[in-house]
């Protein structure tokens, strides 16, 4: 079975610190395990549902895709990987940052049976559509970050 994780912290469990859009915007490392065969290509969205109460929408915070099939290291992306836009307004990852209590972040992996031909900066209806017809399995990672104490 396909299944994402993290070496940065357990499923449910609190993201590290350093991986908070305010606090250091380090992207954690991912683990990919069962990929499917035919898997040509991973892609990785990171939302907060919870922002949908706070803010009136889930507030997209990653997405990448075109990355290999095999574990993804924190810091830079594999040769070839593409990253999207956040609801930052900017490209690349943007971490957690709850404006209001502890919310929940979640990591989904897709394997893809194609490679995705979207620029850098697409959105995540972009994203979404070009994916469509191509998902062999997903798999989902969740973790929680409060807000930084005043």
């Amino acid at each position: 079975m396909f299944a994402v994780s993290s070496p940065a912290f357990d499923h449910l469990q609190e993201i590290p610190r350093e991986h908070g859009y305010k606090n250091g915007n380090a992207r954690p490392g991912l683990r990919f395990s069962g990929v499917p065969d035919g898997c040509k290509s991973l892609a990785v969205v990171m939302d907060d549902p919870d922002a949908l109460a706070a803010v009136g929408r889930v507030w997209v915070h990653w997405t990448a895709w075109n990355l290999p099939p095999s574990d993804l290291h924190a810091g830079a992306l594999p040769d070839g990987a593409v990253e999207g836009a956040t609801d930052f307004g900017e490209a690349g990852y943007g971490g957690p940052a709850p404006p209001d209590k502890r919310h929940t972040y979640v990591f989904r992996a897709y394997a893809l049976d194609a490679v995705l031909h979207l620029p850098p900066g697409a959105s995540r209806p972009e994203l979404d559509g070009a994916m469509r017809g191509h998902v062999l399995a997903q798999a989902r990672l969740e973790g929680t970050y409060a807000p930084d104490k005043e």
